[in-house]
């Protein structure tokens, strides 16, 4: 089994590389609902997270006040795929919600970008902005080489 400082860094580079994911929760009757989200993810050497910038107003919030687990799947069209199970929490407090903003307003590109593009974020504190923490409990990274070539290392780390 992979350690997690082994395993966050290269599912870091490879997500932010990607950018796009789709997140998968699941909803009151226990129907899959996925959609494509931006995540962003930190190491600080210790812990793994995400964030999520998002609306308090869509389907995840029930789906996830119910069920609070996301699958977060990456891929690009060199076969490389990053995937993360998530336990997941709203970040609703005006503090927490700056954070969000201020994350991906400072990011590097490709992953980082201006909220207020996305017209109904008109400040971070606007009742329809808001984030989603994301705390892996399982990653795993391929690159797109092992299954093509049988080159790389598969990565899977377990909570």
């Amino acid at each position: 089994m992979t350690a997690l400082a082994d395993i966050a860094p290269a599912f870091a580079d490879m997500a932010h590389r990607i950018v796009w994911a789709s997140v998968a929760t699941v909803d009151a009757q226990g129907r899959p609902r996925s959609r494509v989200l931006h995540p962003y993810w930190s190491w600080d050497g210790s812990a793994f997270t995400g964030v999520i910038a998002t609306s308090p107003l869509s389907p995840k919030r029930p789906d996830t006040d119910q069920t609070p687990f996301v699958s977060v799947n990456y891929w690009a069209p060199d076969h490389d795929t990053c995937t993360a199970e998530c336990a997941v929490e709203w970040i609703l407090d005006d503090e927490g919600r700056r954070q969000v903003w201020d994350t991906f307003l400072h990011a590097p590109e490709p992953v980082g970008y201006d909220p207020a593009i996305i017209p109904q974020w008109t400040s971070p504190t606007a009742p329809e902005f808001a984030g989603l923490r994301l705390t892996p409990y399982r990653l795993r990274v391929m690159p797109g080489t092992v299954m093509t070539q049988g080159k790389g290392e598969l990565l899977t780390w377990t909570a």
